[in-house]
């Protein structure tokens, strides 16, 4: 038998799944916001940004351009381990470990409730 979670395994309560539920949702929000926020400080996305630059001009429009790519898609990655842990939630899988099957730290999840490893499968896979 493996040690993936059973049916008749206990798992989190409801009462505390619900407020982490609504936690992941409204942090979602917030880093939409934010993703948005970036992408309007974009050089790029300026309406009235001009094509004839200086030199110090255009240099400084790409590392702006390559900035806000840069934070953009650490936003979206971040967007992405909430939702599944949104999803996880919703899948009664939450707080269970992907790898191994165990619970796990709550310690761990109370910091990072996105997380989808214990700290031992996390460690494995960053060796």
């Amino acid at each position: 038998m493996t040690k993936k979670q059973s049916k008749s395994e206990v798992g989190f309560p409801q009462a505390l799944l619900a407020p982490i539920g609504k936690f992941l949702e409204k942090e979602i929000l917030k880093l939409n916001k934010r993703k948005e926020k970036i992408k309007k400080a974009d050089p790029f996305s300026d309406e009235g940004r001009t094509i004839e630059n200086s030199l110090e001009e255009d240099v400084d429009e790409q590392i702006g351009h390559f900035d806000a790519e840069i934070k953009v898609g650490f936003v979206a990655k971040q967007i992405i381990q909430l939702r599944k842990a949104l999803t996880r939630l919703r899948l009664g899988k939450f707080g269970y470990c992907e790898e191994c099957g165990e619970m796990i730290d709550t310690d761990r999840l109370a910091v990072k409730p996105e997380t989808t490893r214990c700290i031992k499968c996390e460690n494995k896979r960053n060796s």
